[in-house]
């Protein structure tokens, strides 16, 4: 029943995925090799993932790309940082080499017993009760259905985490828009606190890294059989929540599906999280109708609007 006003006001643009850059205490030639694109991203298109934990804030990955043996070794930070003016969301420093890991970096993996992570490549446990995980996944992707190109089937995205203690809470429920369109409304939160970003570019891309965005999947929708990108947008400032209508983007057809799946990239080196569930099918006012009263009583800005 609540339908995002800007996705209404902006159906014509695609969203753009961008993010920050990570510190990388590499050569400038290595780093415009293997440029991350956010604070836990490694590289795309990676394969023969392995992890090490090194130390309490240090650890390897070692991987394949485009057939040259790699190493990335990620130090300087744990969880993420609550929004502030006052301060840059943490990040990793990255130290790229070439040619595996050293014989001086091999590390050690204990058997990760966390909480259950989609997307997972590897995972460890540190001594001191934190984990660490590699996932990987396809991040960018065109919008409203349109078929990747070979070399966007084949980039996923290689991201590395670390944590110690709870993660972020990723809460989407379903409801339908002007009844008819199916809807998803929901909300990211960190130690019970909305998370957010402080603005957007004119397409809806995060201009800051606390910016969170979250990608939204359809499955064997009108655009045709299997997953397809439906659209990416950020939660809102200050409240940390979202809504999408799955509306038709002229010239696409409504990206209606029999699943959908969302996953939210995690806020500073935090893992990413993955929500999934069937279609809420037909519409039915006996469901709306709590739907929308949850809607209104808790989304009071002015971007999600009671239909």
């Amino acid at each position: 029943m609540v339908g995002d006003r800007a996705h209404l006001s902006r159906w014509r643009r695609r969203v753009l995925r961008l993010a920050g850059t990570v510190v990388l205490t590499v050569p400038l030639w290595l780093a415009a090799l293997q440029q991350a694109d956010a604070s836990n991203k490694i590289t795309t298109g990676a394969t023969a993932v392995t992890l090490s934990v090194l130390g309490p804030d240090d650890a390897i990955v070692g991987y394949r790309d485009n057939g040259i043996t790699w190493s990335a070794e990620a130090t300087g930070a744990t969880n993420a940082r609550l929004p502030t003016h006052s301060a840059d969301q943490v990040g990793f420093a990255f130290t790229y080499r070439q040619g595996g890991i050293p014989a001086d970096k091999k590390g050690a993996c204990a058997k990760y017993d966390g909480p259950p992570l989609q997307w997972l490549v590897a995972a460890c446990k540190g001594k001191n009760g934190d984990y660490w995980a590699v996932q990987a996944w396809q991040r960018n992707l065109p919008n409203y259905g349109v078929a990747p190109t070979v070399a966007e089937q084949s980039e996923a995205d290689l991201r590395l985490s670390h944590w110690k203690g709870p993660l972020e809470v990723f809460t989407i429920k379903q409801d339908w828009a002007y009844r008819q369109y199916d809807h998803l409304y929901g909300s990211v939160t960190y130690q019970g606190k909305p998370l957010f970003g402080f603005g957007t570019t004119s397409y809806g891309a995060p201009t800051d890294k606390y910016g969170v965005l979250i990608y939204v999947d359809t499955m064997n929708s009108e655009y045709g059989s299997g997953w397809r990108r439906e659209n990416s947008f950020v939660t809102h400032n200050p409240s940390g929540i979202f809504c999408y209508g799955f509306f038709p983007h002229a010239p696409h057809p409504a990206g209606k599906g029999a699943q959908y799946r969302a996953t939210v990239v995690g806020s500073g080196v935090m893992p990413d999280m993955m929500w999934q569930a069937a279609a809420p099918g037909p519409y039915d006012p006996a469901k709306d109708a709590p739907a929308n009263a949850e809607q209104k009583a808790h989304f009071t800005d002015n971007l999600c609007k009671a239909n």
